[in-house]
């Protein structure tokens, strides 16, 4: 028998990156440059780009090893791969910018990270923004970063992802996990009506995180302007946010009792579902859309993600848990299509080499199916825009799951 979760949910798309940046070998000195030697992809932003969630492929509650198809290293991304260049900004190993072939791949992008630098949050992690921050002690922006590692090499595109944390998606996701566990079904206390999310979703709320998504954008155009590129020699991809949970009438679990979150980690309210794919997210997906025609960039691309998790959603009914599913390994035959492709929320009870910031991000599978379209949209180095959908079951040659960008 289950007991429910204690109701303090802390979320990943914030609870992020810390306090001493080992400084990246950006600015050492490089033949290459703009328009020289190896074509680079760059990712910039949050955690859905940064590869939060990536060491977890699928989800279980009989423990790590069963899914864990990244180890220790899954974000130790400093040089020697031993800690993190930037504490908790999970960079993963699966991240979707390492799209392999004759393009090279650096992440900068940091999990929790806004459009503007946050030089501590309320547990003292420093979070990167996309500006142009420099506390002249190794502490930097991201589009500072940017900026240094463009002079000295051939960057052709920038994936970025940026937004979320600006809506504080996080914050809004707390509230509603929270709700469900805290009223009866006969009573059910909706987030969608709590001021966390009508502020949010206000009108003025919108047009304001717009702008800072514009100016963000206009920020990445300067830092490879500073670098030395024309506007027409690289381009900017630009990726709205996926659905990670089905509507209510999908959801395999019962609103009754503690199931949806003790056992699936998915507590939402049925119209909570609801609300979220179909006000929520296309709201944010809408802001990020209009920011990009706000800027005044004229060369971008767009990657649609909105529904690239459908069928693999978190606790949808066409998948499982491991356990649900009689599997037991990530490498069992069939897995991938089994098991579900956005990480558990976790809640403060969260133990052993989980985080609660890893809550509902892509996990390994997720990850590389995210890659598998980031590849298809870099096109040999004639970035194109499409939505990102699954396709046949299995996987491709690279080991990702069937995708095609559309």
């Amino acid at each position: 028998m289950h007991l429910p979760r204690p109701l303090a949910v802390l979320l990943g798309a914030t609870p992020i990156v810390a306090a001493g940046l080992v400084a990246l070998p950006l600015t050492a000195a490089h033949a290459d440059g703009p328009g020289v030697g190896t074509p680079w992809v760059v990712s910039v932003g949050d955690s859905y780009i940064s590869g939060e969630g990536g060491r977890w492929a699928g989800n279980t509650n009989n423990g790590e090893s069963i899914h864990d198809a990244g180890g220790n290293a899954t974000y130790l991304d400093n040089p020697a791969h031993t800690a993190e260049a930037i504490n908790r900004c999970h960079r993963s190993t699966a991240a979707e910018v390492h799209i392999g072939g004759a393009a090279s791949s650096i992440n900068l992008a940091c999990s929790g990270a806004k459009t503007g630098t946050v030089a501590a949050d309320s547990s003292g992690y420093f979070k990167p923004g996309l500006d142009f921050y420099d506390n002249g002690a190794g502490k930097q922006g991201q589009a500072k970063m940017l900026q240094a590692f463009a002079t000295t090499h051939n960057v052709k595109m920038v994936a970025v992802s940026i937004g979320g944390n600006d809506f504080n998606f996080a914050g809004i996701v707390q509230q509603c996990v929270t709700d469900f566990l805290g009223s009866p079904t006969w009573w059910k206390d909706y987030c969608k009506d709590d001021a966390i999310v009508t502020n949010a979703m206000s009108s003025a709320n919108v047009s304001a995180q717009r702008a800072k998504i514009a100016t963000a954008f206009q920020n990445i155009r300067t830092a490879m302007r500073n670098a030395g590129y024309a506007d027409n020699s690289w381009t900017l991809l630009v990726q709205n946010y996926m659905s990670p949970l089905p509507n209510g009438a999908g959801i395999r679990y019962s609103e009754s009792g503690y199931s949806r979150q003790n056992t699936g980690g998915c507590g939402f309210w049925n119209a909570d579902a609801d609300y979220a794919n179909n006000t929520l997210l296309p709201t944010i997906n809408g802001a990020v859309t209009g920011a990009i025609s706000d800027s005044g960039l004229t060369n971008t691309k767009t990657l649609n993600v909105a529904n690239a998790f459908t069928g693999r959603r978190l606790c949808e009914s066409t998948v499982g848990l491991y356990e649900e599913k009689g599997l037991s390994s990530w490498t069992n035959a069939g897995a991938v299509d089994k098991t579900e492709w956005i990480s558990t929320i976790r809640t403060a009870t969260a133990t052993g080499n989980y985080y609660i910031q890893e809550s509902l991000h892509p996990n390994f599978w997720g990850q590389k199916a995210l890659r598998n379209c980031v590849r298809q949209a870099w096109n040999a180095g004639v970035p194109k825009s499409g939505s990102c959908v699954r396709g046949a079951n299995g996987f491709n040659a690279s080991g990702e799951p069937n995708m095609t960008l559309q």
